[in-house]
């Protein structure tokens, strides 16, 4: 099976040459890479030069719109019967292409998604960010991670689609935020089947800093709220945990004051998270930095659902996002 890869990418030239290093090295060589430059005002056109030799790489500029609608351009010029979309700060393990290919050729189904993982070479934060991305204690745990799920919604950093699904849904919507999910609902509501690889794995980067993925899980929880008013049954009781989770610990911290005892919640859960990251992670110190990453991503969440829920189900406000340009970070 031969695959169209494509990548859209705004001001990371540094990621997309770790991407395509990696991409060079893969087992299964049936691939091209597009790779589409978002408005960028650093581009990685050079970056790129570096691997023609190595790789069938197609390289193009656009105008900013957005990782959704940069996919969507990317896909036009792919000349492949099946896509792969990555974004660019993951690093591909070099069996991922067979491992699809396999599972596609035995179970094909027309998307598929695949978990994420941290290389050694991260930095803590990033080691942190990831466990909270992919923790049971966290909203990781809700995402899906199990063979078994009925409707696995993949997600847009690590995502397969024929192109024929793709093109038969339209591709990715104008949503700003929360676009890969609306893209994985509308697959699923078309009558698309969808499954999960545990194999097709890639070694995720996410953000560098907590500032960058507090604003990035902020904006996730505004976009879920947009998401139900775009696809009503989207909504589950488990999408409203980590809102829950900010009620309680911030009534836990005022209660505090008159009975301390209460503090117990808070210093528990911290607690679960440094023993669970640091035995996963292997560091005392990347399980502390985890508590941090896991509060930024529940308060974030949780903040940015709530003043969703507000505005848009009680105002009657429009789509908003709180950070508009900050697609990728």
């Amino acid at each position: 099976m031969n695959f169209s890869v494509v990548i859209p990418v705004y001001n990371r030239p540094e990621e997309i040459d770790e991407l395509l290093d990696s991409l060079t090295r893969q087992s299964d060589k049936n691939f091209e890479v597009i790779i589409a430059e978002d408005g960028s005002s650093e581009k990685c056109d050079l970056i790129v030069e570096k691997y023609l030799s190595q790789l069938s790489v197609v390289y193009f500029g656009k105008s900013n719109s957005g990782p959704g609608q940069t996919r969507n351009a990317g896909a036009e010029r792919a000349k492949h019967d099946y896509l792969i979309f990555f974004d660019s700060d993951c690093i591909i393990p070099e069996n991922y292409i067979e491992n699809v290919s396999f599972y596609l050729d035995r179970n094909f189904v027309d998307a598929y998604g695949g978990p994420d993982k941290a290389l050694p070479t991260f930095t803590t934060v990033q080691k942190a960010i990831n466990y909270s991305m992919t923790s049971f204690f966290t909203t990781g745990g809700i995402r899906g991670g199990k063979r078994s799920m009925d409707k696995f919604h993949p997600r847009s950093f690590n995502l397969g689609v024929s192109k024929r699904a793709f093109q038969a849904i339209g591709g990715y919507g104008k949503m700003r935020f929360g676009e890969d999910i609306d893209f994985s609902l509308r697959l699923l509501e078309a009558g698309f089947e969808t499954a999960l690889i545990p194999e097709a794995y890639v070694y995720h980067k996410r953000r560098s800093t907590f500032r960058q993925f507090f604003k990035q899980v902020y904006n996730s929880g505004i976009a879920r709220i947009n998401l139900y008013l775009a696809h009503p049954d989207s909504l589950k009781l488990v999408h409203f945990l980590p809102s829950f989770f900010v009620s309680v610990m911030i009534l836990s911290v005022l209660l505090s004051f008159f009975f301390p005892i209460i503090l117990f919640l808070p210093v528990l859960y911290s607690l679960l998270v440094l023993i669970d990251s640091t035995v996963k992670n292997r560091s005392l110190k990347v399980g502390f930095y985890s508590i941090a990453a896991a509060w930024t991503q529940l308060f974030g969440y949780g903040t940015g659902f709530i003043s969703a829920a507000w505005k848009r189900l009680i105002l009657k406000k429009g789509e908003f996002n709180a950070f508009e340009k900050k697609f990728y970070d």
